[in-house]
Order: C-alpha cells, then sequence, then structure tokens
C-alpha cells in the first residue's frame, strides 16, 4: 500500500516562495507518475504539475507556468513542489498524487491511485 503525506503549506505575502514536500512511503516513488494537484473552496481539483516515473517528462498547469517546479530524489522517496510569485488566486489546498507508469505525464486527477491528505496553501495579498 502506497502512502503520500505533504508538508510545507503555510500562510504567505503575495510575491513569496514555498515548498511542497511529498513522501511517499511504501514504494519506491520512481515507480511512478508522480504529480500535484490542488483545490480551492467550490472549485474543482485542479493539476498544478507533473513528472513522468522516469522523470523525463514534466508538465504544468497554465495558471503556474513558469512559476512552479516539481522535482523528485529518488533515494529520498520525495517529491517536491516549488511555488515562486506566489498569488492570492494559489490559495488552496495541495495534493500529492501517485499514478501507474507513463512514458509521459498524466494530467487528470482520475489517472493517479494514490492521494495524500493536503496541506494547506494560503496566499494573501
Amino acid at each position: 500500500q502506497v502512502q503520500l503525506a505533504e508538508s510545507g503549506g503555510g500562510s504567505v505575502q503575495a510575491g513569496a516562495s514555498l515548498r511542497l514536500a511529498c513522501v511517499v512511503s511504501g514504494r519506491t516513488v520512481s515507480e511512478y507518475a508522480m504529480a500535484w494537484f490542488r483545490q480551492a473552496p467550490g472549485k474543482e481539483r485542479e493539476f498544478v504539475g507533473g513528472m513522468s516515473y522516469s522523470s523525463a517528462f514534466t508538465d504544468y498547469g497554465d495558471s503556474v507556468k513558469g512559476r512552479c517546479t516539481i522535482s523528485k530524489d529518488n533515494a529520498k522517496n520525495m517529491v517536491y513542489l516549488q511555488m515562486s510569485r506566489l498569488k492570492p488566486e494559489d490559495t488552496a489546498i495541495y495534493y500529492c498524487a501517485a499514478g501507474p507508469l507513463y512514458i509521459r505525464v498524466w494530467t487528470v486527477s482520475y489517472k493517479y491511485d494514490y492521494w495524500g491528505q493536503g496541506t494547506q496553501v494560503t496566499v494573501s495579498s
């Protein structure tokens, strides 16, 4: 059984940076496609960024392109999301997700089988 646990959220001012972390247990992170999604109150879950299992491919949601970077540390079984130039509209619960092997990046939530509990990010203006 794969378990995911996010950390690193918090309350920041607009323009700040945050790095979210996701620890994967039960299996090795290199066996999965990994991604970050977010969900704001009253809105649908939104793809933020993802990485193929091989780390060869990454993809990002249009609203965060150029401001977010996903990375993975296979030795530590960790996945990270570096976010910069944060905006109030980035306020949401951020979820780490693991999905089946795919040469590229899944950008839809239903492709991912395992989810963490989420970490809150609040950006004030």
